[in-house]
Protein backbone atom coordinates (compact mmCIF):
# COMPACT_ATOMS: atom_id res chain seq x y z
CA UNK A 1 0.00 0.00 0.00
CA UNK A 2 1.49 3.33 -1.14
CA UNK A 3 2.65 6.09 1.79
CA UNK A 4 -0.38 8.02 1.51
CA UNK A 5 -2.75 5.58 1.44
CA UNK A 6 -1.65 4.65 4.57
CA UNK A 7 -1.80 8.28 5.88
CA UNK A 8 -5.65 8.14 5.06
CA UNK A 9 -6.31 5.28 7.51
CA UNK A 10 -4.78 8.03 10.55
CA UNK A 11 -6.88 10.71 12.70
CA UNK A 12 -7.86 13.57 10.41
CA UNK A 13 -5.38 16.05 11.65
CA UNK A 14 -6.37 18.53 9.29
CA UNK A 15 -9.86 18.78 10.92
CA UNK A 16 -8.48 18.71 14.65
CA UNK A 17 -5.90 21.12 13.34
CA UNK A 18 -8.68 23.38 12.58
CA UNK A 19 -10.85 22.77 15.95
CA UNK A 20 -7.77 23.46 18.10
CA UNK A 21 -7.39 27.07 15.91
CA UNK A 22 -10.60 28.28 15.69
CA UNK A 23 -10.29 27.51 19.96
CA UNK A 24 -10.71 30.18 22.58
CA UNK A 25 -7.84 32.61 23.51
CA UNK A 26 -7.49 32.47 27.02
CA UNK A 27 -6.14 35.88 28.55
CA UNK A 28 -7.13 39.98 28.39
CA UNK A 29 -7.59 41.04 25.04
CA UNK A 30 -5.06 43.97 24.56
CA UNK A 31 -5.57 47.96 23.96
CA UNK A 32 -2.72 50.49 23.65
CA UNK A 33 -2.91 52.18 26.84
CA UNK A 34 -3.98 55.06 27.55
CA UNK A 35 -2.07 58.46 28.26
CA UNK A 36 -2.61 61.75 28.57
CA UNK A 37 -2.22 63.68 25.69
CA UNK A 38 -2.10 67.53 25.44
CA UNK A 39 -4.24 69.09 22.61
CA UNK A 40 -0.82 71.26 21.94
CA UNK A 41 2.80 72.15 23.01
CA UNK A 42 2.95 74.87 25.48
CA UNK A 43 6.25 75.93 24.01
CA UNK A 44 5.20 75.97 20.33
CA UNK A 45 2.31 78.96 21.05
CA UNK A 46 2.33 81.11 17.81
CA UNK A 47 4.51 78.78 15.62
CA UNK A 48 3.13 76.90 12.16
CA UNK A 49 1.75 73.49 12.71
CA UNK A 50 4.16 70.31 11.78
CA UNK A 51 4.01 70.58 7.52
CA UNK A 52 4.42 67.23 5.86
CA UNK A 53 7.85 68.66 4.27
CA UNK A 54 9.83 69.73 7.26
CA UNK A 55 12.99 68.44 8.37
CA UNK A 56 11.92 66.52 11.02
CA UNK A 57 9.25 64.13 8.64
CA UNK A 58 12.34 62.98 6.57
CA UNK A 59 13.88 60.04 7.11
CA UNK A 60 16.99 61.52 5.59
CA UNK A 61 16.34 64.75 7.78
CA UNK A 62 20.08 65.78 8.00
CA UNK A 63 20.07 67.04 4.14
CA UNK A 64 18.12 69.62 5.18
CA UNK A 65 21.27 71.41 6.93
CA UNK A 66 22.77 71.74 3.15
CA UNK A 67 26.25 69.93 4.47
CA UNK A 68 27.67 67.52 2.04
CA UNK A 69 30.55 65.91 4.49
CA UNK A 70 27.71 65.44 7.06
CA UNK A 71 25.57 63.60 4.76
CA UNK A 72 28.09 61.18 3.93
CA UNK A 73 28.85 60.30 7.43
CA UNK A 74 25.09 59.78 8.28
CA UNK A 75 25.13 57.15 5.46
CA UNK A 76 28.28 55.72 7.04
CA UNK A 77 26.83 55.42 10.30
CA UNK A 78 23.67 53.62 9.05
CA UNK A 79 25.95 51.01 6.89
CA UNK A 80 29.58 50.36 9.49
CA UNK A 81 28.18 51.49 12.84
CA UNK A 82 28.57 48.29 15.13
CA UNK A 83 26.02 49.06 17.57
CA UNK A 84 23.85 48.90 14.86
CA UNK A 85 24.57 46.00 13.95
CA UNK A 86 24.50 44.15 17.24
CA UNK A 87 20.50 45.42 17.43
CA UNK A 88 20.06 44.24 14.00
CA UNK A 89 20.82 40.80 14.96
CA UNK A 90 19.64 41.12 18.15
CA UNK A 91 15.79 41.85 16.08
CA UNK A 92 16.62 39.06 13.46
CA UNK A 93 17.33 36.67 16.94
CA UNK A 94 13.60 37.89 17.53
CA UNK A 95 12.10 37.42 14.60
CA UNK A 96 13.47 33.88 14.52
CA UNK A 97 12.21 32.97 17.67
CA UNK A 98 8.73 34.03 16.19
CA UNK A 99 8.70 31.39 13.48
CA UNK A 100 10.07 28.75 16.29
CA UNK A 101 7.10 29.58 18.43
CA UNK A 102 4.33 29.69 15.29
CA UNK A 103 5.62 25.83 14.79
CA UNK A 104 4.11 24.98 18.12
CA UNK A 105 0.29 24.85 16.40
CA UNK A 106 1.48 22.42 13.56
CA UNK A 107 1.85 18.33 14.26
CA UNK A 108 5.61 17.14 14.16
CA UNK A 109 6.17 14.51 11.72
CA UNK A 110 8.95 11.86 11.54
CA UNK A 111 9.82 9.94 9.16
CA UNK A 112 12.44 7.04 10.38
CA UNK A 113 13.17 4.11 8.15
CA UNK A 114 14.70 1.14 9.31
CA UNK A 115 16.72 -1.78 8.29
CA UNK A 116 18.20 -4.86 9.88
CA UNK A 117 19.96 -7.83 8.79
CA UNK A 118 20.65 -10.93 10.70
CA UNK A 119 23.32 -13.97 10.11
CA UNK A 120 22.25 -17.42 11.14
CA UNK A 121 24.87 -19.70 10.82
CA UNK A 122 25.41 -23.17 10.14
CA UNK A 123 26.46 -25.78 12.79
CA UNK A 124 30.31 -25.51 13.30
CA UNK A 125 29.79 -22.70 10.85
CA UNK A 126 32.04 -19.63 11.12
CA UNK A 127 30.90 -15.75 11.10
CA UNK A 128 32.57 -13.72 9.27
CA UNK A 129 32.06 -9.35 9.72
CA UNK A 130 31.99 -7.35 6.32
CA UNK A 131 32.63 -3.98 6.00
CA UNK A 132 29.00 -2.87 6.11
CA UNK A 133 28.82 -3.90 9.67
CA UNK A 134 26.55 -7.06 8.64
CA UNK A 135 27.84 -10.38 9.61
CA UNK A 136 28.08 -13.38 7.27
CA UNK A 137 28.95 -16.60 7.34
CA UNK A 138 30.14 -19.77 6.31
CA UNK A 139 28.31 -22.17 3.53
CA UNK A 140 25.40 -23.19 5.03
CA UNK A 141 24.55 -20.38 7.39
CA UNK A 142 21.39 -17.76 6.18
CA UNK A 143 21.23 -14.11 5.95
CA UNK A 144 17.87 -12.33 6.84
CA UNK A 145 17.15 -8.53 6.04
CA UNK A 146 14.00 -6.71 7.21
CA UNK A 147 12.83 -3.20 6.09
CA UNK A 148 11.14 -1.29 8.11
CA UNK A 149 9.80 2.03 6.80
CA UNK A 150 7.77 3.92 9.36
CA UNK A 151 6.08 7.28 9.75
CA UNK A 152 5.17 8.71 13.16
CA UNK A 153 4.22 11.86 14.48
CA UNK A 154 2.81 13.94 17.30
CA UNK A 155 0.53 17.26 18.05
CA UNK A 156 -0.87 18.89 21.16
CA UNK A 157 -3.88 21.23 19.85
CA UNK A 158 -3.88 24.74 21.44
CA UNK A 159 -7.52 24.45 22.39
CA UNK A 160 -6.88 27.27 25.12
CA UNK A 161 -5.09 29.35 22.92
CA UNK A 162 -1.45 29.40 25.26
CA UNK A 163 0.56 28.48 21.98
CA UNK A 164 -1.06 31.91 20.20
CA UNK A 165 -0.77 33.87 23.14
CA UNK A 166 3.01 32.83 23.06
CA UNK A 167 3.08 33.49 19.37
CA UNK A 168 1.74 36.77 20.16
CA UNK A 169 4.14 37.74 22.72
CA UNK A 170 7.30 36.91 20.67
CA UNK A 171 5.88 39.15 17.51
CA UNK A 172 5.57 41.80 19.88
CA UNK A 173 8.87 41.63 21.16
CA UNK A 174 10.04 41.16 18.11
CA UNK A 175 8.80 44.67 17.23
CA UNK A 176 10.29 46.07 20.10
CA UNK A 177 13.14 45.10 19.20
CA UNK A 178 13.12 46.54 16.02
CA UNK A 179 11.69 49.65 17.26
CA UNK A 180 14.81 49.34 19.36
CA UNK A 181 16.86 49.63 16.18
CA UNK A 182 15.07 52.41 14.96
CA UNK A 183 15.71 54.55 18.44
CA UNK A 184 19.30 53.17 17.97
CA UNK A 185 19.82 54.65 14.86
CA UNK A 186 17.61 57.56 15.36
CA UNK A 187 20.27 58.24 18.28
CA UNK A 188 23.64 57.47 16.50
CA UNK A 189 22.36 60.19 13.25
CA UNK A 190 21.50 62.55 15.99
CA UNK A 191 24.80 62.09 18.29
CA UNK A 192 26.69 62.37 14.67
CA UNK A 193 24.89 65.59 13.61
CA UNK A 194 25.74 67.12 16.92
CA UNK A 195 29.32 66.05 17.08
CA UNK A 196 29.72 67.54 13.38
CA UNK A 197 28.20 70.80 14.67
CA UNK A 198 30.62 71.10 17.50
CA UNK A 199 33.69 70.41 14.92
CA UNK A 200 32.35 73.02 12.25
CA UNK A 201 32.14 75.72 15.49
CA UNK A 202 35.65 74.60 16.66
CA UNK A 203 36.90 75.23 12.83
CA UNK A 204 34.91 78.55 13.45
CA UNK A 205 36.49 79.62 16.34
CA UNK A 206 39.96 78.82 15.16
CA UNK A 207 39.53 81.07 12.07
CA UNK A 208 38.57 83.82 14.88
CA UNK A 209 41.38 83.05 17.02
CA UNK A 210 43.80 83.13 13.88
CA UNK A 211 42.51 86.32 12.68
CA UNK A 212 42.12 87.62 16.31
CA UNK A 213 45.87 86.73 16.66
CA UNK A 214 46.88 88.17 13.33
CA UNK A 215 45.39 91.53 14.55
CA UNK A 216 47.49 91.20 18.29
CA UNK A 217 50.52 90.32 16.72
CA UNK A 218 50.18 93.57 14.52
CA UNK A 219 49.20 95.73 17.87
CA UNK A 220 52.42 93.81 19.63
CA UNK A 221 54.11 95.63 16.34
CA UNK A 222 52.95 98.91 17.22
CA UNK A 223 53.30 98.93 21.35
CA UNK A 224 56.94 97.58 21.04
CA UNK A 225 57.83 100.50 18.52
CA UNK A 226 55.92 102.94 20.86
CA UNK A 227 58.04 101.15 24.43
CA UNK A 228 61.18 101.52 22.53
CA UNK A 229 60.41 105.51 21.18
CA UNK A 230 59.84 105.93 25.06
CA UNK A 231 56.41 106.65 24.26
CA UNK A 232 54.55 103.99 26.46
CA UNK A 233 55.00 102.57 29.45
CA UNK A 234 56.44 98.77 29.73
CA UNK A 235 53.02 97.86 31.15
CA UNK A 236 51.85 98.38 27.76
CA UNK A 237 54.06 96.07 26.37
CA UNK A 238 53.73 93.16 28.67
CA UNK A 239 49.53 93.71 28.01
CA UNK A 240 49.92 93.46 24.43
CA UNK A 241 52.42 90.60 24.72
CA UNK A 242 49.64 88.91 28.03
CA UNK A 243 47.00 89.26 25.58
CA UNK A 244 48.90 87.69 22.42
CA UNK A 245 50.16 84.63 24.43
CA UNK A 246 46.81 84.64 25.69
CA UNK A 247 44.94 83.94 22.56
CA UNK A 248 47.62 81.98 21.23
CA UNK A 249 47.19 79.32 24.14
CA UNK A 250 43.36 79.65 23.51
CA UNK A 251 43.56 78.73 19.88
CA UNK A 252 45.80 75.88 20.93
CA UNK A 253 43.49 73.89 23.31
CA UNK A 254 40.84 74.42 20.45
CA UNK A 255 42.98 71.87 18.13
CA UNK A 256 42.94 69.31 21.46
CA UNK A 257 39.27 69.93 21.37
CA UNK A 258 38.53 69.20 17.42
CA UNK A 259 40.78 66.05 18.15
CA UNK A 260 38.83 64.76 20.27
CA UNK A 261 35.48 65.60 18.85
CA UNK A 262 37.04 63.96 15.15
CA UNK A 263 38.00 61.02 17.40
CA UNK A 264 34.17 60.67 18.44
CA UNK A 265 32.93 61.00 14.77
CA UNK A 266 35.73 57.74 13.68
CA UNK A 267 34.20 55.71 16.48
CA UNK A 268 30.39 56.66 15.83
CA UNK A 269 31.33 55.77 11.64
CA UNK A 270 32.96 52.93 12.68
CA UNK A 271 36.53 53.50 11.70
CA UNK A 272 39.79 53.80 14.06
CA UNK A 273 41.00 57.25 14.82
CA UNK A 274 43.86 56.75 13.39
CA UNK A 275 42.21 55.89 10.30
CA UNK A 276 40.16 58.81 9.83
CA UNK A 277 40.18 62.60 9.38
CA UNK A 278 37.98 65.93 8.66
CA UNK A 279 39.88 68.55 6.60
CA UNK A 280 38.77 71.86 8.35
CA UNK A 281 36.27 73.62 6.22
CA UNK A 282 34.32 76.72 6.43
CA UNK A 283 31.01 77.57 8.33
CA UNK A 284 28.16 76.24 5.92
CA UNK A 285 25.55 74.89 7.71
CA UNK A 286 22.33 75.90 7.33
CA UNK A 287 19.34 76.51 10.09
CA UNK A 288 16.65 73.97 8.86
CA UNK A 289 12.87 75.69 9.84
CA UNK A 290 11.33 72.94 12.27
CA UNK A 291 7.06 73.66 12.66
CA UNK A 292 5.84 71.71 16.46
CA UNK A 293 4.15 68.58 15.61
CA UNK A 294 0.86 67.67 17.11
CA UNK A 295 1.47 65.74 20.59
CA UNK A 296 -0.77 62.84 19.55
CA UNK A 297 1.71 62.19 16.51
CA UNK A 298 4.46 61.49 18.78
CA UNK A 299 2.58 57.88 19.68
CA UNK A 300 2.98 57.09 16.48
CA UNK A 301 6.45 58.91 15.22
CA UNK A 302 8.69 58.16 17.92
CA UNK A 303 10.30 54.87 18.09
CA UNK A 304 11.29 54.54 21.70
CA UNK A 305 7.75 55.46 22.40
CA UNK A 306 6.86 52.34 19.90
CA UNK A 307 9.22 50.04 21.67
CA UNK A 308 7.65 50.26 24.95
CA UNK A 309 4.39 50.01 23.47
CA UNK A 310 5.61 47.10 21.92
CA UNK A 311 6.51 45.62 25.34
CA UNK A 312 3.22 46.04 26.90
CA UNK A 313 1.87 44.18 24.00
CA UNK A 314 4.14 41.02 25.07
CA UNK A 315 3.69 41.40 28.29
CA UNK A 316 -0.36 41.11 28.04
CA UNK A 317 -0.21 38.17 25.81
CA UNK A 318 1.91 35.95 28.33
CA UNK A 319 -0.64 36.52 31.35
CA UNK A 320 -2.81 34.51 28.03
CA UNK A 321 0.25 31.82 28.06
CA UNK A 322 -0.14 31.70 32.18
CA UNK A 323 -3.87 31.27 32.02
CA UNK A 324 -4.00 28.47 29.52
CA UNK A 325 -1.54 26.76 31.69
CA UNK A 326 -4.51 26.27 34.08
CA UNK A 327 -6.24 24.34 31.17
CA UNK A 328 -5.36 20.49 30.32
CA UNK A 329 -3.29 19.77 27.82
CA UNK A 330 -4.02 17.60 25.24
CA UNK A 331 -1.39 14.95 22.98
CA UNK A 332 -2.65 13.35 20.01
CA UNK A 333 0.07 10.86 19.25
CA UNK A 334 0.23 8.56 15.69
CA UNK A 335 2.93 6.10 13.72
CA UNK A 336 2.31 3.53 11.12
CA UNK A 337 4.43 1.86 8.42
CA UNK A 338 4.89 -1.72 7.07
CA UNK A 339 7.24 -4.47 8.01
CA UNK A 340 9.23 -7.10 5.22
CA UNK A 341 11.92 -9.37 4.31
CA UNK A 342 10.76 -8.05 1.10
CA UNK A 343 11.42 -4.31 0.07
CA UNK A 344 8.33 -4.83 -2.82
CA UNK A 345 5.91 -6.20 0.06
CA UNK A 346 6.68 -3.64 2.38
CA UNK A 347 3.25 -2.09 1.83
CA UNK A 348 0.83 -5.17 1.43
CA UNK A 349 -1.83 -4.95 3.73
CA UNK A 350 -0.89 -7.75 5.39
CA UNK A 351 2.63 -6.17 6.50
CA UNK A 352 1.09 -2.79 7.83
CA UNK A 353 0.76 -1.45 11.24
CA UNK A 354 -0.16 1.30 12.62
CA UNK A 355 -1.56 3.08 16.31
CA UNK A 356 -2.90 5.87 17.48
CA UNK A 357 -3.27 7.59 21.06
CA UNK A 358 -4.29 10.56 23.25
CA UNK A 359 -3.26 11.55 25.99
CA UNK A 360 -3.83 14.59 28.75
CA UNK A 361 -2.44 15.90 31.64
CA UNK A 362 -4.19 18.70 33.84
CA UNK A 363 -2.21 20.79 37.02
CA UNK A 364 -4.39 19.48 40.36
CA UNK A 365 -1.69 20.28 42.84
CA UNK A 366 1.50 22.42 41.96
CA UNK A 367 1.63 24.34 45.80
CA UNK A 368 0.74 27.69 43.91
CA UNK A 369 3.21 27.53 41.01
CA UNK A 370 0.93 28.22 38.05
CA UNK A 371 -1.40 31.45 40.03
CA UNK A 372 2.35 32.46 41.18
CA UNK A 373 3.16 32.88 37.34
CA UNK A 374 0.00 34.55 36.78
CA UNK A 375 0.24 36.58 39.01
CA UNK A 376 3.76 37.62 37.97
CA UNK A 377 2.46 37.96 34.21
CA UNK A 378 0.23 40.43 35.28
CA UNK A 379 2.41 42.60 37.58
CA UNK A 380 5.03 42.69 34.07
CA UNK A 381 2.24 44.03 32.40
CA UNK A 382 1.34 46.88 35.06
CA UNK A 383 5.44 47.77 34.52
CA UNK A 384 5.64 47.71 31.41
CA UNK A 385 2.25 49.99 30.97
CA UNK A 386 3.89 52.42 33.59
CA UNK A 387 6.96 52.68 31.43
CA UNK A 388 5.37 52.84 28.32
CA UNK A 389 3.51 56.23 29.99
CA UNK A 390 6.39 57.30 31.42
CA UNK A 391 8.07 56.77 28.31
CA UNK A 392 5.41 59.19 26.33
CA UNK A 393 5.50 61.79 29.44
CA UNK A 394 9.68 61.81 28.62
CA UNK A 395 8.75 62.19 25.24
CA UNK A 396 6.30 65.18 25.57
CA UNK A 397 9.27 67.02 27.92
CA UNK A 398 11.88 66.67 25.11
CA UNK A 399 9.63 68.71 22.51
CA UNK A 400 8.87 71.48 25.00
CA UNK A 401 12.77 71.62 26.27
CA UNK A 402 13.72 72.04 22.71
CA UNK A 403 10.73 74.00 21.24
CA UNK A 404 11.56 76.43 23.94
CA UNK A 405 15.30 76.80 23.32
CA UNK A 406 14.57 77.09 19.59
CA UNK A 407 12.25 79.81 20.47
CA UNK A 408 14.48 81.48 23.01
CA UNK A 409 17.96 81.24 20.73
CA UNK A 410 15.47 82.76 17.76
CA UNK A 411 15.11 86.00 20.41
CA UNK A 412 18.22 86.05 20.82
CA UNK A 413 20.47 86.07 17.84
CA UNK A 414 19.34 89.90 17.24
CA UNK A 415 21.04 91.07 20.80
CA UNK A 416 24.53 88.50 20.22
CA UNK A 417 24.60 90.05 16.58
CA UNK A 418 23.91 93.60 17.62
CA UNK A 419 26.71 92.94 20.25
CA UNK A 420 29.43 91.49 18.25
CA UNK A 421 29.06 94.57 15.67
CA UNK A 422 29.26 97.19 18.37
CA UNK A 423 32.39 95.18 20.07
CA UNK A 424 34.57 94.91 16.87
CA UNK A 425 33.74 98.80 15.90
CA UNK A 426 34.98 99.67 19.34
CA UNK A 427 37.92 97.46 18.69
CA UNK A 428 39.29 99.58 15.60
CA UNK A 429 38.38 102.74 17.28
CA UNK A 430 40.20 102.21 20.48
CA UNK A 431 43.46 100.90 18.33
CA UNK A 432 42.98 103.90 16.54
CA UNK A 433 42.82 105.78 19.66
CA UNK A 434 46.03 104.57 21.07
CA UNK A 435 47.65 105.17 18.34
CA UNK A 436 46.60 108.92 18.40
CA UNK A 437 47.25 108.74 22.15
CA UNK A 438 44.66 109.58 23.47
CA UNK A 439 43.89 105.85 25.59
CA UNK A 440 46.22 103.57 27.12
CA UNK A 441 46.75 100.21 25.74
CA UNK A 442 44.74 98.55 28.32
CA UNK A 443 41.79 99.92 27.02
CA UNK A 444 42.70 98.20 23.76
CA UNK A 445 43.10 95.08 25.41
CA UNK A 446 40.06 94.83 26.53
CA UNK A 447 38.32 95.67 23.60
CA UNK A 448 40.33 93.57 21.60
CA UNK A 449 39.05 90.72 24.25
CA UNK A 450 35.23 91.89 24.00
CA UNK A 451 35.11 91.64 20.20
CA UNK A 452 36.77 88.22 20.10
CA UNK A 453 34.42 87.10 22.83
CA UNK A 454 31.52 88.47 21.35
CA UNK A 455 32.42 86.96 17.40
CA UNK A 456 32.92 83.41 19.68
CA UNK A 457 29.93 83.99 21.09
CA UNK A 458 27.55 84.32 18.17
CA UNK A 459 29.11 81.31 16.76
CA UNK A 460 28.30 79.64 19.88
CA UNK A 461 25.06 80.64 19.60
CA UNK A 462 24.71 79.80 15.71
CA UNK A 463 26.24 75.95 16.88
CA UNK A 464 23.30 75.39 19.88
CA UNK A 465 20.25 76.69 16.94
CA UNK A 466 22.07 73.73 15.07
CA UNK A 467 22.31 71.30 18.07
CA UNK A 468 18.78 72.13 19.13
CA UNK A 469 17.55 71.52 15.91
CA UNK A 470 19.07 68.07 15.77
CA UNK A 471 17.83 67.34 19.11
CA UNK A 472 13.94 68.39 18.34
CA UNK A 473 14.03 66.35 15.07
CA UNK A 474 15.13 63.67 17.69
CA UNK A 475 12.67 64.26 19.70
CA UNK A 476 10.26 64.46 16.93
CA UNK A 477 11.14 60.90 15.94
CA UNK A 478 13.80 62.21 13.09
CA UNK A 479 10.79 60.79 10.49
CA UNK A 480 9.80 57.47 11.59
CA UNK A 481 6.71 55.81 12.11
CA UNK A 482 5.59 53.01 13.20
CA UNK A 483 4.17 52.05 10.14
CA UNK A 484 7.86 50.95 10.06
CA UNK A 485 7.54 48.28 11.82
CA UNK A 486 7.62 44.13 11.17
CA UNK A 487 4.28 42.81 11.27
CA UNK A 488 5.25 39.05 11.59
Amino acid sequence: MPVHRLLVRLPPLAIVAGLALAGCMMGPTYHRPAVATPVSFKEADGWAPANPSSAADRADWWTAFGDPVLNDLEDRVASSNFTLAADAAIYTQAHELVIEDRAALFPSINLTPNISATYSGAKGGATVVTGSGIAAGAAGGSTTTIYQPAISGSWAPDFWGGVRRTIQSARATAQADAATLADARLTLQTELATDYVSLRQLDQEKRLYDAEIAALQKSLGVVQNQYRSGNAPRSSYLTAVTTLKGAQAAAIDLARQRALMEHAIALLVGVPPAQFSLAPAPWTLNLPQLPAAVPSTLLQRRPDIAQAERAAASANAFIGVQVAAFFPTINLTGDGGGESSTLAHVFRASNLFWTVGASASEPVFDAGLHLARYRAAKAAYDQAVANYRETVLTAFGNVEDNLAAQRVYATEVGAVNEETKAAVENQTISLNEYEAGTVDYTTVAAAEQAALNAQVAQVSLQASQLATAVSLIESLGGGWTTKELPKG
